[in-house]
């Protein structure tokens, strides 16, 4: 049975295998994480959803993009991804969510944040919140069939 170092040895080789652009922004993404679960603790939604973009209501929005802005919309929902997965802190769909149209938006690229509801099949609701760049499933995943969209809200572009 292999010891703790083979397994530190496994991850330093995944490590190195990422992408440099994912390896650069793992840090700042991480520290971004955690200011939006703070941000999500702290501050009302009222409050935190002007900087979240443009308010379309619950209207659905597909941004273009060109090919260069999908591949780093790819990337960042690559880190944003991989960042939360490390985070010692509650980093689900909301926080992603913010986080991904922060780098979305320092980048200048398109993009739809969207949060749905669903319901369960014991009829509790549940909530999710999801980001779009283009043809690009950021965060979230695909979740059109599953949610309807309650709010939407779009940055540059």
């Amino acid at each position: 049975m292999p010891g703790p170092g083979a397994a530190l040895i496994r991850k330093w080789r995944a490590w190195r295998r990422l992408p440099a652009s994912v390896r650069a922004l793992f840090l700042p993404t991480w520290c971004l994480l955690g200011c939006a679960r703070l941000a999500t603790l702290l501050v009302p939604f009222r409050r935190l959803a002007p900087y979240l973009g443009k308010h379309l209501g619950n209207t659905t929005f597909t941004p273009l993009l060109g090919p260069q802005q999908a591949v780093r919309a790819a990337r960042i929902g690559q880190v944003v991804e991989l960042a939360a997965r490390y985070a010692p802190w509650r980093a689900l769909c909301h926080e992603q969510a913010i986080v991904a149209r922060v780098w979305l938006g320092g980048y200048k690229i398109p993009y739809a944040l969207y949060y749905g509801v669903g319901k369960e099949p014991d009829g509790t609701l549940r909530a999710h919140a999801w980001v779009s760049a283009g043809p690009v499933c950021v965060t979230g995943g695909d979740s059109w069939g599953d949610y309807t969209v309650v709010a939407t809200f779009v940055g540059p572009g």
